[in-house]
């Protein structure tokens, strides 16, 4: 999991090196869960989550009072989520998480983004069977004050799967199922999230050329630039060729 989850780190960050853009994709994160469960953070755990994203992607605590209070107001923007599957060149499997104010519109774009690309979007449901979604909390290995052994001890009571550490930073997987429980585990413990999302994880991946993917890649820019879309998924084998490629642009 790990290789795979650093590799979209990156590509998030690379992504959202627009502050404008990063903000309001966090503040439709907001808007949903003010909506699904209040204004409160400590009863809403689910929009505790978001304001913890939103900290670590160094939003101002103004802007994020701000995006609760427009949500909290009668006038608010309602969001749905959707999710839309398809295949890029090659038989790459692009999963992709949208929030949108408009379904027909992201709709559009996400077909027109896959034809120009060579690909083809699919019916929902068809590669379910291809990712599995999980939790993913990552934390600073620094702030925990027990062995590994120790912690993933008391993690299992949250639901733990799988536990990664790279340099200073420790990563949780568990069930999407546990989510609610794997946060709460880590907050009982005292022990602060940097960051936590569901992802979806392919459970088999394909390999194809570095010259191959160029056109993958395109599709996933193009994907990963349209301001409804927050999160794309894939079971493209990350080679060091085409890690090095990516490197170079």
């Amino acid at each position: 999991m790990g290789r795979a989850f650093e590799f979209r780190k990156a590509r998030k960050m690379k992504r959202w090196s627009a502050m404008s853009k990063t903000f309001t994709r966090i503040g439709k994160d907001i808007s949903i869960s003010v909506k699904e469960g209040g204004a409160d953070p400590e009863t809403n755990s689910r929009l505790r989550q978001v304001i913890q994203n939103a900290k670590s992607a160094n939003m101002p605590k103004e802007n994020i009072e701000r995006a609760i209070k427009k949500a909290s107001g009668a006038d608010a923007t309602s969001y749905t989520e959707m999710t839309l599957e398809g295949y890029a060149p090659y038989g790459i499997a692009i999963f992709v998480d949208c929030t949108t104010d408009n379904n027909n519109r992201t709709v559009a774009n996400v077909r027109s983004y896959f034809n120009k690309c060579e690909g083809s979007l699919g019916t929902n449901g068809s590669l379910e069977f291809i990712f599995d979604r999980k939790g993913v909390f990552t934390i600073d290995s620094s702030q925990v004050k027990m062995d590994l052994e120790e912690l993933e001890m008391e993690l299992i009571d949250g639901g733990l799967e799988e536990l990664e550490v790279d340099e200073e930073v420790i990563s949780v997987y568990c069930d999407y199922t546990e989510f609610s429980n794997m946060q709460k585990c880590l907050e009982g413990l005292e022990i602060e999230i940097q960051n936590s999302e569901l992802q979806r994880i392919p459970n088999n991946t394909k390999t194809i050329s570095a010259e191959q993917a160029e056109l993958v890649l395109k599709l996933l820019d193009k994907l990963e630039s349209d301001d409804d879309v927050q999160q794309v998924f894939h079971n493209m084998e990350l080679t060091k060729e085409i890690l090095k490629s990516m490197e170079e642009k």
